[in-house]
């Protein structure tokens, strides 16, 4: 991983974040974000345990990452709070917040709690040549179970929840091994359900 000038990486930082805010003041991800990946560009995030994310090439990011996941996400905001940067090895990582645009009763925001960020490797020619977002996935499904009993769940995010509850794999999610057969479910359930009752 070759060293880069520190304004250099600095100055991505600050494309990064302006393409973000255009983003979101448009609800086009591809259009602004998509021009900050290199041409052979890997963009992933883990779903739980079995299930990964992955986007190879500039093209799967653009149709797949900022694409059909985002759809139903226009509206939502992604403030960042900090960005490190390491110029050393061109790596950044940035922490940042999921924050929908529907407000609860009370008028607070729908928020994934917790922190979310993003891990970068920059590529020259201030591009961004892989990515790795993390984030608390107990939050966002609590987030997720709070909007549906709202009725504030976008109908997109609807139609993606329930291919995945039937076991369709949205483009670019990949199995990671052979997923435990339900007797296995069954016995990891009882074997808790012994050890909340019995602490053993």
């Amino acid at each position: 991983m070759p060293a880069y000038p520190r304004e250099e990486l600095e100055e991505m930082v600050e494309r990064w974040l302006q393409a973000n805010r255009d983003a979101e003041k448009e609800g086009n991800w591809p259009k602004h974000l998509g021009p900050m990946y290199t041409d052979d560009a890997e963009y992933r995030w883990n779903i739980g345990p079995n299930e990964e994310f992955v986007a190879r090439s500039r093209k799967e990011i653009e149709e797949w990452a900022l694409g059909v996941q985002m759809e139903g996400f226009e509206e939502w905001r992604y403030p960042y709070h900090r960005i490190l940067i390491d110029e050393k090895i061109g790596e950044a990582i940035g922490l940042w917040t999921q924050v929908s645009p529907a407000l609860r009763d009370d008028g607070t925001p729908y928020q994934v709690e917790g922190i979310g960020g993003s891990w970068f490797r920059y590529g020259g020619n201030y591009q961004w040549e892989w990515q790795r977002d993390f984030f608390d996935l107990g939050n966002v499904k609590a987030l997720f179970f709070e909007l549906a009993a709202d009725g504030k769940l976008d109908p997109a995010v609807k139609r993606k929840i329930g291919k995945l509850a039937k076991g369709q794999l949205l483009p670019g999610h990949e199995r990671l091994r052979k997923p435990p057969s339900f007797g296995k479910k069954l016995k990891g359930f009882f074997a808790m359900v012994r050890i909340a009752l019995f602490n053993r």
